[in-house]
């Protein structure tokens, strides 16, 4: 029993006792926020642009990402939703408004939750939209923030009442 508490009070003086730049920059996270909250308006200012260059340019170098979307499968893949993208931007008549609700910014990973609010001026003859909650993971890679995983879940749409 007392090597038992000699070693959980070891880990507990050590874990106190860490002072790295590094951990204390999660601690803080001054820096590590302000680029993970970067990329992160990038990525949504590049929807809201119909911006496909800058889109993809928040995406995984490595090629890794999820989007699931109310309604359809996961797109696996940065080819997979780059694509989506494309068809989508084609039509120039919707908006795309969103705001960051809040986030967890760790070292390596980080979480948004987003309000998107979409709107098509018409949809089968009257005004559409649709208030989403959008949640993003992106994953910091040789440095840099990257996008992979957006998961849309819809709130409440106009054809709700109908």
């Amino acid at each position: 029993m007392l090597r038992f508490l000699g070693i959980i009070f070891s880990l507990l003086i050590i874990s106190c006792n860490n002072t790295s730049g590094e951990n204390k920059k999660v601690h803080t996270g001054t820096v590590l926020v302000e680029d993970y909250v970067a990329v992160m308006q990038k990525h949504l200012n590049a929807v809201t642009n119909r911006d496909i260059e800058t889109l993809g340019s928040t995406l995984a170098p490595t090629g890794e990402m999820q989007l699931i979307l109310p309604g359809s499968e996961i797109m696996e893949s940065v080819d997979k939703f780059m694509n989506y993208h494309r068809e989508w931007f084609k039509d120039s008549t919707w908006t795309f408004e969103n705001r960051i609700l809040n986030s967890k910014v760790d070292e390596n990973l980080a979480i948004a939750i987003t309000e998107v609010v979409y709107r098509e001026p018409i949809r089968d003859g009257k005004p559409y939209f649709n208030r989403m909650i959008v949640s993003y993971v992106l994953e910091k890679i040789n440095g840099q923030w990257y996008v992979i995983k957006d998961h849309a879940s819809s709130v409440e749409k106009s054809t709700d009442a109908e």
